[in-house]
């Protein structure tokens, strides 16, 4: 058994000469009261010697692990951009939607409101007629012509044209020909006479205009005879 080192109360006295901490795990600098360290070749003194962590690789190490971190940011920035980018996307997407929905509404509610008038205007045509007719004989007089004048102004108010002279080009769009003839002072089929006058509301034609037709004499067939 080596000599033991003992205290002034002769008990032993035990130094602890591990490197490496148990507790900490780091490793020991030379303790004060042990002295310089040995001098002789690793092993000399029982145990092997561990050097210092080299401080320059540990910053390389932490300088790799910033930019490693800076990289994951990038990426995690160009993916919320792109993100972003989408989002506005649809946003733009369902802005043009929304707009053209209430355009289409706006249309059809247009439609309803054009279709509604002219059902109602429809119906007041034959009162109208007879305001014509009556105008016509001379018996528009007295509250019956205020009535019939006010009528008229209602619906001209509302949308309602009347059409159909007589000269008009025959178009069987908008005339019905009752009555046919031919003509030599006329180049196209015209209307000579209007039976009952048209009516329009906006765009579509309420009713045709029902005329009398001659066409030009040029185009009689052969063996009959020119109608006025």
């Amino acid at each position: 058994m080596s000599q033991e080192e003992r205290n002034e109360q002769g008990e032993p006295v035990i130094r602890d000469r591990r490197r490496i901490d148990p507790l900490t795990g780091r490793v020991r600098g030379p303790s004060p009261s042990s002295g310089p360290a040995p001098s002789g070749p690793a092993g000399e003194d029982g145990g092997d010697r561990t050097d210092q962590p080299d401080e320059g690789a540990r910053m390389e190490r932490e300088l790799a692990e910033e930019i490693a971190g800076i990289e994951d940011l990038g990426q995690e920035l160009d993916q919320a951009r792109r993100e972003a980018g989408e989002r506005l996307e649809d946003l733009r997407r369902l802005q043009a939607e929304y707009i053209n929905y209430r355009r289409r509404v706006e249309r059809d509610r247009e439609a309803v409101r054009d279709s509604a008038v002219a059902n109602v205007l429809a119906e007041l045509l034959p009162v109208l007629d007879d305001i014509g007719r009556a105008r016509e004989h001379g018996d528009l007089n007295g509250g019956f012509k205020s009535v019939g004048e006010a009528l008229e102004q209602v619906t001209a108010k509302l949308g309602l044209v009347r059409y159909g002279e007589p000269g008009d080009e025959f178009d069987p769009t908008v005339h019905e020909a009752l009555m046919h003839g031919y003509a030599d002072d006329v180049e196209v089929a015209t209307c000579t006479e209007i039976l009952m006058p048209g009516y329009r509301f906006g765009e579509r034609v309420i009713r045709a205009a029902r005329v009398a037709v001659a066409e030009p004499t040029a185009a009689l067939p052969d063996g009959e005879d020119a109608q006025a």
